[in-house]
């Protein structure tokens, strides 16, 4: 999630960019409790 937080904040207030990043965080949380799956973290490029 990292290069999409940052291409975020060069174009918005972070204050602005917490509400898009909150809301996919939420997303990621509600697949894996729906799923019962575990939090697997992206590899590295």
């Amino acid at each position: 999630m990292g290069a999409w937080v940052r291409s975020l904040l060069e174009r918005k207030p972070a204050r602005l960019t917490a509400v898009p990043v909150a809301g996919k965080t939420a997303r990621i949380a509600w697949a894996l409790l729906a799923r019962g799956g575990n939090y697997r973290r992206p590899a590295l490029a």
